[in-house]
């Protein structure tokens, strides 16, 4: 299980709400010293005092669970072992001070160090063959969903009043998204062939026309996608805030405009009861609402209301080269922004058995465990002789909730679990025959007399 930080949490909270330690010690009925001892996680924090807090500080349990701070920790560790830098080693009880102490000035540092890894790849020639500099918005849009958790409370009462309004389950959802575009908005969808588009919404004609080459369940997401365009355009803005650049904004938009599309379509309150009841079978839940796999799984990442939570899974989309361009968290599970991830890590293993669902109980560095699930997906080739596309999706949740879904169903979670890093060069296990890199922050062995079984030895310490 990952390590507990609700101190850190409470005292960020705590922060947040302009509260002193006397000021929230008096409101829970303790010492200030005994709230001084609980903010720096030296003593456990009894059933009693975590309702209280949750009541006192206005939150629910998992916004105690200090995975906001690991998150930044983790981010910080990438920052300041960057060779590039030519930083000094900082010790990982200060990076824990700053994530925790000031969580602001940590994600300034984030921030600056990401505006500079796009500068510098920038002045290093990323450049079209027009000349133009390309600029990558993609860390900004992936900050945006992962800092919201991925979930959107205002898009989903829109999606739930206007799914009332429909009144269709999932086997009639399609025709009464067409209907709606048909009679509130005077558009025609029409199904055919469509060179170079999957979906292409002509505003002057009032035609939406969809490839043939779509499932079902797609057109029907394509559907939900156009008509929340047409009706929650204004809510959609207003969640967006002030992205830096258009390209970013762009990115947030298609992104909050998929997550209403799979919030019609799959409805929050029925779609949780549906996952509990089903141990969260991703298979049986796309059967269940008439969606696809990915649609369902992604879908599963987002139930995160207030006094409502599913399960917080954190899910991953990569395509064989290794390039993620799908990813969200909200199970605490710490991405490395940049470079590779760890090759012992079910994405990976995944694309040798493409279409079977593969389940691995995982182990970071730092102890936290988490049941990883997997499935590598074949899309349709755009024509004979080119390969088809295909990605992983993968999903994951903390190993305590491991009882709750039935990939657990079978694996003895007493076994040690597979031990993965981040990436190499933030991972320091000493015998790891799959590293392709030495960690940065420990001096390499070389002993030309000995050839041990990992390609790299190091000195821990």
């Amino acid at each position: 299980m990952s390590k507990p930080l609700i101190g850190r949490a409470v005292r960020r909270l705590r922060g947040e709400r302009g509260l002193t330690q006397q000021a929230l010690a008096i409101r829970l009925g303790i010492s200030a010293s005994y709230l001084n001892l609980i903010e720096h996680d030296q003593r456990a924090v009894t059933a009693a005092v975590l309702i209280k807090l949750t009541s006192v500080l206005g939150v629910d349990v998992a916004a105690l669970s200090g995975q906001s701070e690991r998150a930044l920790e983790q981010g910080l560790r990438e920052v300041f072992t960057d060779p590039s830098l030519g930083a000094e080693a900082i010790p990982d009880a200060e990076m824990q001070a700053l994530a925790g102490s000031a969580p602001n000035a940590a994600r300034a540092i984030l921030s600056l160090y990401r505006a500079w890894r796009v500068a510098r790849e920038d002045s290093a020639g990323l450049a079209l063959p027009s000349g133009r500099r390309m600029m990558l918005p993609v860390e900004e849009a992936r900050d945006f969903f992962h800092d919201r958790a991925n979930h959107f409370p205002a898009i989903e009462t829109l999606c739930e009043a206007l799914g009332r309004e429909l009144a269709a389950g999932p086997a009639e959802i399609n025709h009464a998204i067409a209907e709606r575009l048909r009679t509130r908005h005077g558009v025609r969808v029409a199904t055919g062939p469509l060179e170079g588009a999957l979906r292409r919404y002509d505003p002057a004609g009032r035609t939406l026309a969809l490839s043939e080459t779509l499932s079902r369940e797609s057109r029907g997401f394509h559907m939900a996608f156009q008509l929340l365009l047409l009706e929650a355009r204004d809510m959609v803005e207003a969640e967006l805030g002030t992205p830096s650049t258009p390209e970013a904004a762009a990115l947030m938009r298609l992104g909050v405009l998929n997550y209403a599309a799979a919030a019609l379509l799959m409805p929050y309150a029925p779609f949780l009861a549906a996952a509990r009841a089903l141990r969260h079978d991703v298979d049986a839940l796309a059967a269940r609402f008439g969606t696809r796999f990915e649609q369902a799984a992604q879908r599963l990442s987002t139930l995160q209301r207030e006094g409502a939570r599913g399960v917080p899974f954190f899910f991953l989309r990569v395509d064989p080269a290794g390039n993620v361009d799908k990813r969200f968290s909200a199970a605490g599970f710490p991405f490395a922004r940049f470079g590779g991830s760890c090759p012992k890590w079910l994405p990976h293993q995944a694309f040798t058995t493409p279409e079977t669902l593969r389940v691995q109980h995982a182990e970071l560095t730092d102890g936290g465990r988490f049941l990883c699930f997997a499935r590598a997906l074949r899309g349709r080739a755009a024509r004979w002789g080119e390969p088809p596309p295909i990605h992983v999706v993968a999903m994951g949740c903390d190993a305590a909730h491991a009882p709750e879904l039935l990939y657990a169903d079978g694996l003895d979670m007493a076994h040690p679990p597979v031990g993965i890093g981040l990436s190499c060069r933030l991972c320091d296990r000493l015998d790891c025959r799959s590293r392709a890199f030495p960690p940065l922050e420990h001096r390499l062995k070389l002993d030309p007399n000995e050839d041990a079984a990992s390609p790299w030895r190091f000195e821990k310490g």
